[in-house]
């Protein structure tokens, strides 16, 4: 199971439209950025879906014999010249180097192909035609893993961008042959005011349901929902998966404040 599939349809927010300039801008200036906001609020989304990598990893990944349809993963790779890589759990540093390099190496080679599909003869050095990426996870990283990173930057003229959690720019300011190197940051924000209206509204609309503001009942709903979650994306995922299956249990057709309530009950999210 993906990101994705883990916290419902994409919705194109203001915060994902934000990090999508944040992420051409550092695309385009060749610098390093940084990402940083709580757990739960799109970073991995955004990032994911800006690199197209629900589309493209598959590939990139497997990396078995070429079918025609595979042209349409080639120009998706080469609209978004991204990679996304997310290290794992004490990430040794050799896997992270491999890792990335073959990653954009097989970026670069797709590219490549939709550029000029059917020359199956290169000659010289082929450049490298990815030009972002994206390390998810960043608090991860070791110090000999940021220092690799800031290597690969300087060397291949990359765009790279590090996603993580509150506090990662003040770890990464205690190294300061990386932090000079830091063009970009984007604080990620969680939904408030009426893009949190706008994204109940979709929820609604997938239970079925219509959302109407001026109704006591639907108000008093969406006010337990934002104390609750927040404008927490993922809370708000796991918080309407639990209400339609009580709406359905039960045979409801409302949203109340008891049925958020009572899933509430059944969740683990912390004190609101």
């Amino acid at each position: 199971m993906t990101g994705g599939e883990r916290a419902g349809a994409f919705i194109a927010t203001k915060e994902h439209r934000r990090f999508s300039e944040f992420a051409d801008a550092v695309r385009q200036h060749r610098y390093i950025g940084l990402c940083f906001g709580a757990a739960g609020v799109g970073k991995t989304l955004s990032a994911r879906r800006y690199a197209k990598w629900d589309v493209v990893e598959p590939l990139l990944v497997e990396w078995g014999p070429r079918k025609p349809s595979d042209a349409q993963l080639y120009a998706a790779a080469a609209g978004t010249r991204s990679v996304f890589y997310t290290p794992t759990v004490c990430c040794p540093f050799r896997e992270l180097r491999d890792g990335i390099a073959l990653l954009v190496t097989r970026a670069g080679i797709c590219i490549d192909e939709h550029l000029h599909p059917g020359e199956f003869v290169r000659t010289g050095a082929m450049p490298n035609l990815a030009e972002l990426l994206i390390v998810d996870e960043a608090e991860r990283l070791s110090t000999p893993a940021l220092e690799h990173l800031r290597d690969v930057f300087d060397r291949t003229g990359i765009g790279v961008i590090l996603v993580g959690m509150p506090g990662i720019e003040k770890r990464l300011s205690r190294y300061p042959q990386l932090y000079s190197r830091v063009g970009f940051a984007h604080h990620y924000r969680s939904l408030q005011g009426d893009e949190l209206t706008f994204v109940l509204t979709r929820h609604w609309r997938q239970l079925g349901l219509a959302l109407d503001e001026a109704d006591f009942t639907d108000a008093q709903a969406i006010a337990s929902i934002a104390r609750i979650t927040g404008g927490n994306f993922r809370l708000l995922h796991r918080l309407f998966v639990q209400i339609g299956r009580i709406l359905k249990i039960n045979g409801l057709s409302v949203i109340t404040n008891d049925v958020v309530e009572a899933v509430r009950s059944t969740l683990v999210i912390g004190a609101t």
